[in-house]
């Protein structure tokens, strides 16, 4: 009997022994494989992976617009020696004057505006009215572009007869940029996209 006892007891403490072991190692393959399995969610970007930027999008009316476009002219001194101004319609009206034998006429001309892939905008030219007088738009084109004090992010193509609006490139305080998202003014609908750095 006290043979027997030995060799239940001592076949318990192998059990016992055996069965630690395998807890020990089912744990440890546990953590392995936890360790080696990609984490669920979105795995947030380290410091030198974050994007540079905060993007908004804010929609806008034209009338809206055009008192921003007209205080921007008038703050950014750009509505000398030969003063005008902008007005949003169906269209994109710019309104001023052309010296002609020494007296001041009225001009105004309208552009097809055209938001482009790129976040800036296209200005193709429409209509044009210059009192009685029947000028070429080329001639009207290069004499705004060599008369008038514009930003220079806004290039004009007189050939062309175009106006391109680097909006992208306009400089803002806080280092914002400003992507042009839509721009149907028939429909009065106006998106623009500011993209303002974080890294400042």
């Amino acid at each position: 009997m006290i043979h027997k006892k030995r060799s239940w007891k001592s076949w318990s403490w192998k059990k016992s022994f055996f069965t630690l072991i395998c807890i020990n190692v089912i744990t440890i393959l546990t953590l392995l494989v936890l360790l080696i399995l990609p984490v669920g969610g979105n795995i947030p970007l380290n410091k030198n992976e974050k994007e540079n930027f905060v993007a908004f999008t804010v929609q806008t009316k034209k009338d809206d617009l055009t008192k921003l476009i007209n205080h921007y002219i008038e703050k950014e001194g750009l509505d000398g020696p030969i003063d005008y101004f902008v007005h949003l319609s169906d269209e994109v009206e710019l309104y001023g004057s052309l010296p002609v034998f020494n007296q001041e006429i009225e001009l105004k001309m309208t552009f097809e505006a055209k938001a482009l892939e790129n976040g800036d905008l296209l200005l193709n030219q429409k209509s044009i009215s210059i009192g009685q007088l029947n000028l070429p738009v080329s001639y009207v084109m290069k004499f705004i572009k060599q008369s008038y004090n514009l930003p220079e992010w806004v290039t004009i193509d007189p050939e062309k007869e175009l106006v391109y609006v680097s909006l992208t490139s306009m400089k803002l305080k806080s280092d914002m940029t400003v992507f042009a998202e839509e721009f149907n003014l028939k429909r009065d609908k106006i998106s623009l996209q500011l993209k303002v750095n974080t890294e400042k």
